[in-house]
């Protein structure tokens, strides 16, 4: 039988899953309700048990759900803990900050070299990281097992280096370049447009009454 697509909205949701198990796991909970869960995350206990049914359920009817069990099984449904050699294109200030953040090692995303165009940053290091020229960006994929690639650029370089990734045979892009990327579609997409997120916040700030609550 043909499985069915996930929604994106319950792929969005796993993470915050995760999240939550994590912390609760960190207070010795062993088990918890669906009806626990929903009074912790902010989402209805239906809804709960519709996303994780999408997997299987792993909830007994009485007991709930094992927190232990349910964080592992929600760790490898996304896909956390396995190694993910990354690439980050664009050494600037929030190249250097993603490059810094610890949690990204600690899940198995492991940015191995960083590329730009600045002479002054080439042949350095970002927090341990190798910057090599752009030059050097097909050449370092085809030797090296590359899977992602983060662009942290100026959005007028953003489709040509993401062109050139994919010609070289990355699979997925991290992209928070302000610009809407045409890929294959084989690959992989995530943006994130931090300017769309604070105008997000703003619209919020200024009608208050649409806002949904901290859900």
């Amino acid at each position: 039988m043909k499985k069915m697509k996930v929604s994106i909205a319950v792929i969005k949701r796993l993470p915050k899953y995760y999240r939550y198990l994590g912390m609760i796991e960190e207070k010795g909970i062993i088990r918890i309700s669906s009806q626990e869960l929903s009074s912790i995350t902010g989402l209805t206990a239906s809804q709960i048990r519709q996303d994780l049914n999408h997997f299987g359920g792993f909830g007994q009817q009485g007991y709930g759900y094992n927190v232990k069990e349910l964080k592992n099984e929600i760790e490898k449904i996304i896909g956390i803990k396995e190694e993910y050699s990354a690439i980050l294109i664009g050494a600037g200030n929030l190249g250097h900050a993603i490059v810094n953040y610890e949690g990204f090692k600690n899940n198995g995303f492991n940015i191995v070299a960083v590329f730009d165009t600045k002479n002054e940053l080439i042949g350095k290091k970002l927090a341990g990281v190798p910057v090599y020229s752009i030059d050097k960006l097909e050449a370092f994929i085809e030797k090296n097992n590359v899977t992602i690639g983060v662009l942290t650029l100026p959005k007028n370089f953003a489709q040509q280096i993401a062109d050139r990734l994919v010609h070289a045979g990355v699979k997925g892009l991290w992209n928070f370049a302000p610009i809407d990327l045409v890929l294959p579609d084989e690959i992989v997409l995530e943006d994130v447009h931090l300017d769309e997120s604070l105008y997000t916040l703003t619209y919020y700030l200024n009608n208050p009454g649409d806002y949904p609550g901290n859900h």
